[in-house]
């Protein structure tokens, strides 16, 4: 017998349409944000990065191929990951089939790492994605929007007790945990305008959940995300879920 409250349909019904109403609102507000969202002053960018690219050296301005628009996600694969992060993983599952219709609104998407580019392109291989894939040279991109740090900047959460989650994905792609968490993830957005790159927004943690669909879909079932408590976190590559 169920523990859960149990009721008929037509109870069902009126919780669902006082549901509705508040779903509808929040929709509403998501709009409104969205629209502040795009109303945030641009920022020049003035770094000269560079990137490596299968189509060599690039600058920031070449990584929009002809685009007026550019999304990168800041994945998280670090000079000295055996390979990329499982999170990371999810996210891009979700990305790369994105990024085609992306395009047909003027808006190129891209994955970008530091990581040797061989390594990464090895990756994107066994994953089976198409997304362009550069990486950085040099640490200013990932370290001027704070995705990177150093194990000094991180030592007094190094010192403390470790989330599962964080040594579970730092085994996982073959470092020490100080090693994976010096890495970030996380989304910035360009625009290219007049010859000038400018920055447009930059999110990382929760911010990210967008690119997440199977957060979205996971909190409409009966047991949503489920995860309070766990003492070890469930996202694993695609390729590494048992089956049955």
């Amino acid at each position: 017998m169920t523990k859960h409250e149990v009721g008929t349909q037509e109870e069902w019904q009126a919780a669902r349409d006082e549901l509705l109403s508040e779903e509808k609102e929040l929709t509403r507000r998501s709009d409104e944000l969205a629209r502040k969202r795009r109303g945030l002053p641009w920022v020049p960018v003035e770094s000269d990065y560079s990137f490596e690219t299968a189509d060599g050296t690039r600058s920031l301005a070449e990584l929009f191929d002809g685009h007026s628009q550019l999304l990168v996600y800041h994945f998280m694969f670090g000079p000295d990951y055996a390979a990329g992060c499982p999170v990371c993983s999810s996210i891009a599952d979700n990305l790369d089939p994105n990024a085609v219709h992306l395009a047909a609104r003027d808006a190129k998407l891209m994955l970008v790492s530091r990581a040797p580019l061989e390594k990464l392109h090895g990756y994107r291989q066994r994953m089976g994605w198409s997304l362009d894939w550069a990486s950085t040279v040099g640490s200013d991109f990932n370290r001027e929007l704070g995705f990177l740090h150093t194990e000094e900047e991180l030592r007094p959460f190094l010192e403390g007790e470790l989330p599962p989650a964080v040594v579970q994905n730092a085994g996982a792609c073959g470092v020490d945990a100080g090693t994976y968490v010096t890495e970030g993830p996380g989304l910035s957005a360009y625009v290219l305008e007049d010859g000038t790159v400018y920055r447009t927004y930059v999110t990382t943690a929760r911010g990210l959940e967008p690119a997440m669909g199977y957060y979205g879909l996971l909190d409409r079932t009966p047991v949503g995300r489920n995860e309070e408590g766990e003492q070890v976190f469930w996202l694993r590559r695609h390729d590494e879920y048992e089956t049955t």
